[in-house]
């Protein structure tokens, strides 16, 4: 039976600065690179021979699994990167102050926007400071997201997920998947069946690998944080 880590990235930039950061290209933390060889330490106890790691385009995620291959001794994984990894985009909040933002439009607001599954924020403007659709990583990808609400992230990352990372997994190899909060969040609400109204208490730390094994049918049968003193509740197992 396959396993399946998956790493969301250390600390960045803008996660220091509470800041809404969504698609913008913020680098890690000094605090960030060490979350990220902490995750590596803890993969390469765990025993799992890896195989392949896939990460998104964004540096911080990228860096990340870098930084954990390196201190698991598997920088010579290949690696594949895709843009439908990247985070949620949080449209018109990206950039923004959260608790700023909150100041503004109200706690109860910030938080639907934030954590509900299927509100996401007022779009991203065009041609201003935050328009991706100029950046080189997206040329030639069709109506990219002005904004996103998790609902909207997995239905991004399920082609994905389909197409090429099941594939790997029903071919019996496993992997680690470095990315992001949201996009790995929605990952899990798909292999945990999490209902819409639960996933909102689903949170996903920093630079600690859960590892999940599945079954022949990409059902998981056992998962667990690898550092136990940062890890979140898990979601049930799907019966």
């Amino acid at each position: 039976m396959p396993y399946l880590a998956l790493l969301r990235h250390g600390q960045s930039q803008w996660n220091l600065e509470n800041r809404f950061t969504g698609w913008v290209d913020v680098d890690l933390t000094a605090e960030g690179e060490a979350q990220a060889r902490s995750g590596g330490k803890f993969l390469a106890e765990s025993g799992v021979a890896f195989d392949k790691l896939y990460t998104s385009v964004q540096t911080r995620a990228i860096r990340t699994g870098n930084l954990a291959l390196d201190n698991a001794d598997l920088a010579w994984l290949p690696v594949e990167r895709h843009w439908r990894l990247n985070e949620r985009h949080y449209g018109a909040l990206t950039g923004l102050d959260k608790a700023q933002t909150a100041a503004k439009h109200g706690e109860d607001q910030v938080k639907i926007w934030r954590r509900s599954y299927d509100t996401p924020p007022p779009p991203l403007a065009p041609g201003g400071e935050f328009d991706f659709t100029q950046d080189r990583r997206y040329a030639g990808v069709p109506n990219l997201p002005q904004t996103e609400s998790l609902k909207l992230t997995l239905e991004r990352v399920l082609p994905y997920w389909n197409e090429a990372i099941a594939p790997d997994l029903k071919a019996g190899k496993n992997l680690i998947i470095a990315a992001h909060g949201n996009s790995l969040r929605a990952i899990v609400k798909h292999l945990f069946a999490v209902p819409d109204d639960q996933i909102v208490g689903v949170e996903i730390p920093t630079g600690n690998p859960l590892l999940i094994e599945l079954n022949a049918a990409l059902k998981p049968v056992a998962a667990r944080y690898l550092d136990q003193a940062r890890a979140e509740k898990l979601p049930a197992l799907p019966a």
